[in-house]
């Protein structure tokens, strides 16, 4: 089949953009306003866009109070969710009103940023602390109705490591146990049962490909 994504024809009960975009990694955002209530959501358009210096960039569908928090303040922190904290991240993702603190909601405990205002997950197995550098307004949106689609882009300034996860001086990722966002109300869990390595090839002096057998940490 084919749709015209201007007509969104596709005729099924759903939109299924989201499951085709996936899987979709959760950036679960703590934010403070200028009165200094907290703010903590989920947000499943996530993902880092950069590499040293490290960049992150996560969307908003319409104008919710994270992106006015951030402009406001002028920074962020992201959590990393894991499986035994998927439930509380779910609890968070309810729409309230602005002065209503998520992270009491839904039971969660604030960790301070070091170097930003805005607080973390406590307990989690990683977290970033963000600058806001930019952001941008999508084709279409109106911040006089707070409609539309917004983008945050990020530049990580600081990044807190739970030393449970760490071995081997590297971040146990199956351990943690991250969870993925997939479409409808479908989510996924990254462990050891589904991940796999494989290093890139190289290009010998033939000009044919060989396999590299151990990995030097160098991302190509």
């Amino acid at each position: 089949m084919f749709y015209k994504t201007d007509a969104n024809n596709h005729g099924f009960p759903h939109d299924p953009f989201k499951a085709i975009v996936t899987p979709r990694p959760i950036g679960w955002i703590g934010s403070v306003d200028k009165d200094g209530v907290a703010n903590l959501a989920p947000h499943s358009y996530f993902n880092a866009i950069s590499d040293n210096p490290y960049f992150v960039i996560f969307g908003s569908i319409t104008y919710k109070d994270t992106v006015r928090n951030i402009e406001e303040t002028g920074d962020f922190t992201c959590s990393l969710v894991s499986e035994d904290l998927f439930d509380k991240m779910n609890s968070s993702s309810v729409p309230v009103d602005p002065k209503i603190d998520e992270f009491n909601l839904a039971g969660i405990k604030k960790e301070p940023g070091k170097l930003v205002k805005s607080s973390f997950v406590k307990g989690c197995t990683a977290a970033l602390e963000c600058k806001l550098w930019k952001t941008i307004d999508i084709p279409g949106s109106d911040r006089s109705k707070l409609t539309g689609n917004y983008s945050i882009i990020g530049e990580v300034i600081g990044i807190h490591i739970n030393d449970e996860y760490i071995e081997d001086g590297m971040f146990n990722t199956k351990k943690v146990r991250p969870i993925a966002r997939l479409g409808y109300m479908d989510y996924g869990v990254v462990g050891e049962e589904n991940i796999f390595s494989k290093n890139r090839p190289k290009l010998g002096k033939d000009g044919k490909l060989e396999s590299v057998k151990k990995w030097d940490g160098v991302y190509r």
